[in-house]
């Protein structure tokens, strides 16, 4: 006979696997999101992966200094990339969990679009450098709190004026949250990644630093050239024409759910257009 303790105990341990797969699919989420905590992870397989090698092997000497590695290799990662380790735990504490900000309905999202378009074309055209970095699944507090508040509602005004060279904002990057301007004058760490041409300045560098690390849009406008670039998951596109900043901040923009959506849609009417063959 089933007994309450028995569904008890069966539910506590449901639970306590559920909150494991959570920690790991969280854990996990935030690796992808972050190429350097990528390239941690990859690392740390490989040191593994090469210590069961060598155990097989028998190779006492090998062993013995990976074991060593092993030993003392968590207490230096943390040491080394603590910003990165604070960086997830103040996302995991953030209230965005619950929904830090709304989300967006179409219309919001296309006047969000309209909005920067604008603004993006009328500063490559005068030659106004400009930073504008997007928020979106990962969270960019640890930046707008140091950075000058704004709270404002986005318009291709309001950016035109804060890049206007006789601001004192526009040497900094604008930080959006969905559809406001929430703080500028902010500062984001430089990449050291060699693909990134030497020739590029700080604009270019500080918006690959915050795409390595976190999953934002990263729009530079180059005050030399006029010429427009963006900065995603760890990549830079360069020299962007207007139409193609206008095509990527839509696509990127929607949200996963109606991505799906539509990608179900592409597939049924693929599906519908071979049977009429």
């Amino acid at each position: 006979m089933i007994t309450l303790t028995d569904v008890l105990t069966v539910v506590r341990k449901i639970v306590d696997i559920s909150l494991v797969w959570f920690i790991f699919y969280y854990i996990l989420k935030n690796i992808r999101n972050n190429i350097k905590l990528t390239l941690i992870f990859k690392g740390v397989a490989f040191i593994i992966i090469l210590r069961v090698i060598s155990e097989k092997l028998g190779f006492v000497t090998v062993g013995y200094l990976l074991d060593y590695i092993i030993q003392w290799g968590p207490v230096a990662l943390i040491i080394i990339f603590q910003p990165e380790i604070r960086n997830i735990l103040e996302q995991l504490g953030r209230s965005h969990l619950l929904g830090r900000h709304k989300v967006l309905t179409v219309d919001e999202r296309e006047h969000m679009v309209y909005e920067m378009v604008n603004a993006i074309d009328y500063l490559r055209k005068e030659r106004i450098g400009a930073l504008i970095v997007i928020e979106r699944d990962i969270s960019l507090g640890n930046y707008i709190d140091k950075a000058k508040k704004l709270y404002a509602d986005l318009s291709s005004d309001l950016l035109i004026a804060i890049f206007y060279e006789g601001n004192p904002l526009h040497d900094g990057g604008v930080i959006i949250q969905g559809d406001r301007i929430t703080c500028a004058g902010a500062v984001f760490p430089t990449s050291n990644s060699s693909k990134i041409n030497r020739r590029l300045g700080t604009r270019h560098r500080a918006a690959l630093g915050i795409a390595e690390e976190t999953d934002a849009i990263c729009i530079v406008v180059s005050e030399e050239t006029g010429r427009v670039s963006i900065a995603l998951k760890g990549e830079m596109l360069y020299n962007l024409t207007i139409d193609d900043v206008r095509m990527l901040l839509i696509d990127e923009l929607r949200p996963k759910q109606e991505v799906d959506f539509d990608d179900d849609e592409e597939k049924i009417e693929e599906e519908i257009y071979e049977e009429d063959r």
